[in-house]
């Protein structure tokens, strides 16, 4: 057998390597307490930034758990009053509402109804604060419909032109309930552009337009469609909201959102589309929303539950990345128990 000659493996190497200090250059002087930390802090969250979306049924006097999302409920618009009220002493200044009708039909007749549940969570709202809240519905038509899909159907298909004038009237119905903002999530082409005249001809035209610019076909919606009864009974969206694979095509739909007259736009889902907030951010000049969906905060809830994840840090850690990559406005279910605890 050859003995190998190598280096001396007896001595010391440490007494031998002279390993040079960083000299100048220490980045972790800026790290050493929590206070220096926040001091230089290059993204910051605010009160402001979030939005808190709600379920609202109709009725009175009903409040019901949502299984898969634990502290989400679905409420009547006078126990949602309560709710928004002591989020407002939280801070929390912006919802965003869905509505349950009491009746589904093929083409969401119930979506028109000033008297349906978020018409009337809108007024009831408007009258107890006012300008001290901002109040946004979402305007799409899958809770509506008796098949859950976000437009008429002709055959197996979504009929997208025959869509519109009813999304312009649920839009209109809650504009004249005195909404501040309305946000198509439908994805049908040209929506924004119907809205945006269907108010304008109203003398609506204060009335913002948030829209769901770049919605994709993501299996983080599961919880929501079980929050807001809204599963399609067949199929699946695909043929019109985004494929997950793209990114380039979400520019393409955010600016023709833009020339129809929207003024807010949004990229949802939130965590998996980070490159996508921040290809919105540097191409448009306007407010960029972000929705944290069902399906992203009910598996944090499971996993902190599971004693998997400490749930403040990761809460933070994830919010903070949607801001970091651009997004002025995030929608997220975390929004009430970030401001409660203290975590912001």
């Amino acid at each position: 057998m050859t003995h190998h000659e190598g280096p001396d493996h007896d001595h010391d190497l440490d007494d031998d390597l002279e390993i040079p200090a960083p000299g100048l250059h220490r980045p972790r002087r800026l790290r050493r307490s929590g206070v220096l930390r926040d001091l230089v802090a290059e993204t910051r969250l605010h009160p402001d930034m979030f939005c808190q979306p709600h379920f609202v049924l109709p009725g009175e006097h009903r409040r019901e758990d949502i299984g898969s999302m634990p502290g989400i409920v679905r409420e009547t618009a006078d126990m949602l009053v309560k709710t928004v009220e002591a989020d407002l002493k939280l801070g929390l200044r912006h919802v965003l509402l869905f509505g349950l009708p009491a009746e589904k039909s093929p083409t969401a007749e119930s979506a028109l109804d000033l008297d349906g549940p978020v018409p009337v969570a809108i007024r009831t709202l408007k009258d107890a604060f006012g300008q001290d809240l901002l109040v946004s519905a979402d305007i799409c038509l899958c809770a509506y419909t008796d098949h859950g899909h976000c437009g008429v159907i002709e055959g197996e298909t979504v009929d997208n032109d025959k869509t519109l004038p009813i999304l312009a009237g649920m839009a209109s119905a809650c504009a004249l309930s005195g909404v501040d903002i309305v946000a198509p999530s439908d994805m049908m082409d040209g929506r924004v552009g119907a809205i945006r005249v269907a108010l304008d001809l109203q003398g609506l035209e204060h009335v913002a337009i948030m829209s769901y610019a770049a919605k994709y076909a993501s299996a983080y919606y599961g919880p929501f469609r079980e929050a807001a009864d809204s599963a399609p009974a067949f199929g699946d969206r695909r043929s019109y909201q985004m494929d997950p694979r793209n990114a380039r095509e979400a520019l393409r739909e955010v600016q023709l959102d833009l020339d129809e007259g929207a003024d807010i736009v949004m990229v949802k889902p939130a965590l998996a589309y980070l490159d996508v907030i921040r290809r919105v951010r540097e191409a448009v000049h306007v407010p960029v929303a972000c929705y944290n969906v069902s399906g992203e905060y009910s598996m944090v809830k499971a996993a902190a539950a599971a004693g998997l994840v400490d749930l403040p840090r990761i809460v933070m850690e994830n919010l903070h990345a949607m801001a970091r990559a651009g997004a002025d406005v995030l929608i997220s279910y975390h929004g009430r128990e970030v401001l409660a605890e203290g975590w912001l």
